[in-house]
């Protein structure tokens, strides 16, 4: 693999010998000092030039400046995965030796207030000055009471899904509501719990990658147990994991914000759920019988 020098010079000369790119800007967790560093960070570079149109769409540039990708995604030039179409193109980029380089054309700056970046060239001295980089950004925000409120409503009636689905042996539809809906309502909650420890002052990254780092060892190995195979006494057995550590952490965070905890929907949620279970494991039961589950 191809050094971070190597990789920096590469970029930077490429830039300095085409008149065309004006500017350079590094983003992303190489510009975040925050960010753990290590071999698989993508190098996420922005080109600014006067016109995008020369290098819209237009891999072969690509190949002659920077060599051939061993597989290379377009997202301006698909059709499966709507593109912004605002004028920029990305070309996302693997190379034989295992680097990325996130690769994006612009007219002018993208880049969002507080967004950690770094001015690597400025050829006419026209970018203002950026401030010291930083992950500010994305530090987790305090929730509104209606917010964890609607938050833990989410959680607990999103379950009823999954408990159906676990019923009906619909497993690929139990799984997406389990781990599209339910999941995602557990890390708003576990990142408002990690925000009242750290009194709002971390992110946990994208897609709480961050977990690890942040939670206390017990609750990131209940988290750990919210995963499971595709047997339904296992999935069962994380779903009801999720139902714990839901609860404590939204115990935790309501009892330090100051908000209330609507105990009656968990267990009304919790209720139902067993009996789905009990239902499901016994030798007769409503659905036996042909009933269906409303």
């Amino acid at each position: 693999m191809r050094s971070k020098k190597e990789m920096m010079d590469l970029i930077m000369t490429v830039a300095e010998k085409d008149d065309r790119i004006r500017a350079v800007l590094l983003v992303g967790s190489r510009a975040n000092p925050n960010a753990p560093k290590d071999k698989y960070q993508d190098y996420d570079i922005t080109y600014l030039v006067r016109d995008v149109s020369p290098f819209y769409n237009n891999p072969e540039w690509v190949e002659r400046h920077f060599g051939k990708p061993a597989i290379m995604q377009m997202p301006e030039a698909m059709s499966l995965i709507p593109p912004e179409n605002d004028g920029h193109f990305t070309y996302l980029i693997i190379f034989d030796d295992g680097n990325r380089i996130d690769l994006s054309f612009y007219c002018t700056p993208n880049i969002e207030e507080g967004e950690p970046a770094i001015v690597l060239l400025d050829k006419d001295g026209l970018l203002p000055q950026l401030p010291a980089p930083s992950d500010k950004l994305w530090h987790i925000k305090p929730p509104a009471e209606k917010q964890f409120a609607n938050c833990c409503n989410e959680f607990w009636w999103c379950l009823n899904n999954v408990g159906k689905g676990i019923a009906r042996d619909e497993l690929p539809y139990a799984m997406k509501m389990f781990h599209e809906y339910v999941r995602n309502m557990l890390h708003i909650m576990l990142e408002w719990y990690i925000g009242v420890q750290t009194n709002f002052s971390v992110s946990t990254g994208k897609f709480g990658k961050y977990f690890k780092r942040y939670l206390p060892p017990d609750l990131y190995e209940m988290y750990l147990k919210t995963y499971s195979d595709s047997q339904y006494e296992n999935f069962w057995a994380a779903v009801f994991t999720a139902c714990e550590l839901f609860h404590t952490a939204a115990v935790y965070v309501a009892e330090h914000q100051g908000f209330s905890y609507n105990q009656r929907e968990e267990d009304a949620m919790i209720t139902y759920l067993t009996g789905i279970k009990k239902e499901m494991y016994s030798s007769v039961n409503e659905y036996d019988r042909g009933d269906e589950i409303k």
